[in-house]
């Protein structure tokens, strides 16, 4: 069984942080357990952790002030929330709840800051993954700008199979709508969209996905989508 040290390791903040500079930190960190719904933190509350999950989903949310929620981030095992904030000695830019029982590393943020004073080879590693993180939101910004919603769909359900190739069954791990939310669409779009992976291979019952083929979706989510509308266009001309 994994433990807790080696999961923190194999966190993005954490990833490029040679271990014997991370592990002092590390053991300061203390195990918390949230159930399903839980808050974990309010979006605007001081920083006061960073956060490594060990197992489970924890969504990150911001509100508007008209009270409806958006969707930042669904996280799972080895990915870290609110270093950024605690890094910093701010407020939490957005709220996280456990969508899942989830057991999570909880690091104080004065524990973390100090570790960084001292260490400037912790200090330059994580302000590397810093940089990592962001790229990935550009990653997940352009998915949602330039790809289909059986596009976010398919690359969705590639990042939860284990197999590079050949068939491949993955259990959705937590409801749709969530799902839908964290792919910016609509409840009763996500379903349609389901439905269009359907000639790519994809079977979809009730939380669980068969894919036939990995390498035939990973071909349709890279697909650029306005070559398949010129396509459209020039048969209907």
């Amino acid at each position: 069984m994994t433990s807790p040290t080696d999961i923190a390791l194999q966190a993005q903040v954490f990833r490029a942080v040679p271990k014997d500079h991370a592990m002092p930190l590390i053991a300061k960190g203390v195990v918390k357990e949230a159930g399903r719904g839980a808050s974990i933190h309010l979006q605007g509350e001081r920083a006061h952790s960073l956060y490594i999950i060990l197992d489970g989903w924890v969504k990150l949310y911001r509100m508007s002030p008209c009270g409806s929620e958006a969707i930042v981030a669904v996280l799972t095992s080895e990915d870290n929330f609110g270093e950024a904030a605690a890094i910093r000695g701010e407020s939490y830019a957005t709220g996280a709840e456990s969508v899942t029982e989830t057991h999570m590393l909880q690091i104080d943020a004065h524990d973390l800051w100090t570790s960084i004073e001292q260490d400037p080879v912790l200090c330059r590693s994580l302000l590397s993954a810093a940089i990592t993180g962001n790229r990935a939101l550009v990653h997940q910004l352009e998915q949602l700008k330039s790809h289909t919603g059986a596009q976010r769909i398919a690359d969705f359900l590639l990042g939860l199979c284990k197999e590079e190739t050949g068939e491949c069954t993955v259990v959705l791990p937590y409801d749709k709508v969530l799902i839908a939310g964290w792919l910016g669409m609509k409840p009763e779009s996500l379903s349609r969209a389901f439905r269009r992976l359907a000639p790519y291979g994809v079977k979809i019952v009730k939380d669980r996905a068969t894919i036939q083929s990995v390498e035939r979706l990973v071909e349709f989510a890279d697909e650029d989508p306005s070559l398949s509308w010129s396509a459209k266009t020039c048969r209907t001309n």
